[in-house]
């Protein structure tokens, strides 16, 4: 069996162009210009990319990107005092505090990220990363779905794979994929409809007793855990769908780098029936469900 690739830089592609024609509608109907500002500490290059490619999709789709750059240097205080002025800041609908923060700052205590990412008004939190999002998430009632999780179930709905009913293995606890992509898929509705939900959802991760029979009992299996190729075709069933949701950067052989995902992709393409790339699976989807949160934000202030 040779996988079928679920091209999430297509579909990314596609939910960008309904957004963008979404804010010209809304600005032309009175609305404001949708903003979102991402504030970005110190230098790290990686973090400099990925808020470059979002000041850029932001502006192919008619949303007003703001960049705040501050230094490595800056302190707990100041930051948290520069997300209450965005807060405050009528013009701004969608705030996001890049990760990860300089770990040397604060005056070489590093930063307490939590408490920065909860000083987020819920309203302007287009990550959907503060306690109040959070929670209203687990109620089936969420004000935004969080980025990356939103855009696997957009990926799976526009390739048509159902997930209900089905057993799902998301490999991977964090606050950021894991837990809400769980939350998502047991729903009994979301945003894509009834299929894309109603699954029977198993969360494993590194303490997971027999790990590689857990993913092999797997209809979906989701890897999220930030190990390179730590999923080898050994725990890929035969007919699986693989959704890879990690980017690693490791030495290629050459002197050089290469991206690789979490899952050995050469390994489960030989397993799975549909399996997702990296790069260019779930990565692109993330910036553009951001857009979508980011308008959505804009039409609710």
């Amino acid at each position: 069996m040779t996988a079928r690739l679920l091209d999430g830089k297509r579909v990314a592609a596609e939910i960008r162009d309904e957004v963008g024609n979404e804010v010209r509608a809304f600005v032309q109907s009175g609305g404001p210009t949708p903003c979102l500002t991402a504030v970005l500490v110190g230098e790290d290059p990686a973090s400099q990319v990925y808020v470059r490619n979002k000041a850029k999709a932001c502006e192919k789709a008619g949303i007003d990107g703001r960049t705040m750059r501050l230094p490595a240097d800056t302190t707990q205080i100041q930051l948290v005092e520069v997300v209450r002025g965005l807060n405050a800041d009528p013009a701004v609908h969608g705030i996001l505090v890049q990760l990860p923060l300089p770990a040397g700052g604060n005056g070489g205590q590093g930063f307490n990220e939590r408490a920065i990412l909860d000083t987020v008004d819920p309203n302007k939190d287009v990550d959907a990363f503060s306690p109040v999002n959070v929670g209203l998430l687990m109620q089936g009632r969420p004000r935004f779905l969080p980025c990356t999780p939103h855009g696997i179930v957009q990926l799976l709905h526009r390739e048509k794979i159902s997930v209900a009913g089905k057993h799902v293995v998301v490999v991977g606890r964090s606050d950021i994929v894991g837990k809400p992509m769980a939350m998502m898929l047991a729903q009994r509705d979301g945003s894509c409809g009834r299929e894309v939900a109603n699954a029977t959802v198993t969360i494993a991760h590194s303490r997971t007793a027999n790990l590689a029979e857990v993913c092999r009992s797997a209809d979906i299996l989701i890897a999220a855990v930030g190990v390179p190729e730590m999923i080898g075709g050994d725990m890929v069933a035969d007919g699986a769908v693989v959704i890879d949701v990690g980017i690693n950067r490791v030495e290629d052989g050459a002197g050089g780098y290469k991206l690789v995902g979490d899952v050995n992709f050469a390994e489960a393409m030989d397993k799975a029936s549909a399996i997702t790339p990296v790069p260019g699976g779930v990565g692109p989807l993330t910036i553009a469900m951001l857009l979508h949160n980011t308008l959505l934000a804009a039409k609710q202030s």
